[in-house]
């Protein structure tokens, strides 16, 4: 059983029928519920949420605190190559962009390490476009074994693998992989995904499953937030969290919220959220889910990002650089999409320090587990 099998029982049109159906006391039964159903959750990211979005910022609030504390959890992400096999319409790395491609080697892995310990990170997530012949397993084995003795906990987020590929990068150090479905819309996802592997919607969707096979830490999940209708799309990624917390209760998860930005290649957005639908969605994993980290990059406002803590995000970046080789040259312009809060860590930092949060860069040695 995998979840390319469970996901065969939910039809994408019902399930977007029930959300837009759920009503004003279906909210309230959720917002009162101790434990939150999927039922609940489809009530909480519907149109009749957004009146009560102060009632969940409250209770999602208060939630993370008791969770989590009055903490947020720093990481970096660490581009090695923007070379990839894949044609998608939403990406600045697709094949069909004519962009310089670079892969860093070793020695230019190492000039950006130094760049990143200097801000004081001891999270790194590495990132790479998805070219098997170029940023294989033999090459991403490689840079964890360089970056191993820097950093206490290494994320990866490149194509997805096999199950013995991922136990072999567990084995070199990886702690966390991130894949992201993109969309759960298989009827369009070959439209966003015309050519190459990533174009296998069930290769990609089972990904998680090999990942909880191969005994990974912590795995990621989350939709590319715009490119089919985003109430629906976060549904089908709750279902997918739920089923795997309960098949692979071992493991840690992370949701991440990537809003689709400007990219070298430009697509039109199919479902546009707003800031306050954005907060909506994060409220609403945080009230169904107390336990998993949810997470947020340097695509938001400063203003956004600033506040993310109060509506329950646990897990953020800062200095984001996402071309090949963009912290120690950071003239390159390679980059996947374009950024929003370009705030060095330090300034940020102060800023969370003056809304009475902690922002944490080690939370534990893997060692000591």
């Amino acid at each position: 059983m995998s979840f390319v099998e469970e996901i065969k029982s939910l039809d994408w049109d019902t399930v977007s029928k029930s959300i837009y159906s759920k009503n004003a006391k279906d909210v309230e039964r959720a917002l009162q519920s101790e434990k939150c159903s999927l039922e609940d959750f489809k009530a909480l990211i519907s149109p009749q949420a957004e009146p009560f979005l102060e009632q969940m910022a409250q209770r999602a609030h208060q939630l993370t605190k008791e969770r989590f504390g009055k903490t947020l959890q720093f990481y970096i992400p660490l581009y090695l190559s923007n070379e990839c096999q894949n044609i998608c319409t939403y990406c600045g790395f697709s094949l069909d962009i004519k962009i310089p491609r670079k892969t860093l080697t070793d020695e230019e892995i190492l000039k950006e390490v130094e760049v990143i310990k200097s801000y004081g990170y001891d999270h790194v997530l590495i990132v790479t476009g998805e070219a098997n012949k170029t940023v294989g397993v033999d090459y991403l084995a490689n840079a964890v074994r360089l970056l191993k003795p820097y950093f206490s906990n290494i994320a990866i987020e490149v194509q997805p693998l096999e199950q013995e590929d991922y136990e072999l990068l567990i084995q070199e150090g990886v702690n966390t992989v991130l894949v992201y479905q993109e969309t759960y819309n298989k009827q369009n996802y070959k439209k966003h995904h015309p050519k190459g592997r990533k174009s296998n919607y069930e290769y990609r969707l089972d990904t998680h499953d090999r990942l909880g096979r191969a005994g990974i830490h912590k795995m990621g999940l989350g939709v590319l937030i715009g490119l089919e209708d985003w109430r629906t799309d976060s549904f089908f990624c709750a279902s997918h969290l739920d089923y795997l917390e309960k098949t692979y209760w071992q493991t840690k998860y992370t949701i991440s919220f990537p809003r689709l930005r400007p990219c070298a290649g430009g697509v039109e957005l199919k479902s546009v959220m707003t800031d306050r639908q954005l907060a909506q969605l994060i409220c609403a994993y945080r009230i169904f889910n107390h336990e998993v980290e949810l997470s947020m990059s340097t695509r938001e406002s400063k203003t956004f990002r600033e506040n993310s803590m109060f509506l329950g995000i646990t897990s953020i970046s800062a200095d984001a650089k996402t071309e090949p080789g963009g912290y120690a040259n950071p003239k390159v312009n390679l980059e996947q999409f374009e950024i929003n809060d370009k705030r060095p860590t330090s300034e940020f930092v102060k800023v969370i320090e003056s809304k009475g949060y902690e922002a944490v860069f080690k939370n534990w040695d893997k060692s000591l587990q």
